[in-house]
């Protein structure tokens, strides 16, 4: 399902910006099975929304300029009678 494995890419970004992991655009793009423009784009649309994502060309690889988290969940599970009413 793609809807599941855009959300598991989203979360392992964010492992990996948090954690300065995340190498150069060409690498990440192999990380998370993108293209480098696909990756220039997704950080571009977390920019947009406010996300402090930046890189550094001397370290080489992009990171938080202030303390964020995100985290992004589906859960699946049965509902309870009182829930279904």
């Amino acid at each position: 399902m793609k809807l599941l494995e855009q959300i598991e890419r989203i979360n392992r970004l964010h492992e990996l910006i948090k954690h300065r992991r995340t190498g150069t655009p060409s690498q990440l793009a192999r990380r998370l099975n993108l293209s480098t423009s696909m990756v220039y784009k997704l950080m571009d649309e977390l920019r947009l929304r406010d996300v402090p994502v930046e890189y550094s060309r001397q370290l080489g690889t992009y990171f938080y300029s202030r303390n964020f988290q995100m985290r992004i969940s589906i859960e699946f599970r049965p509902l309870t009678e009182e829930e279904e009413n």
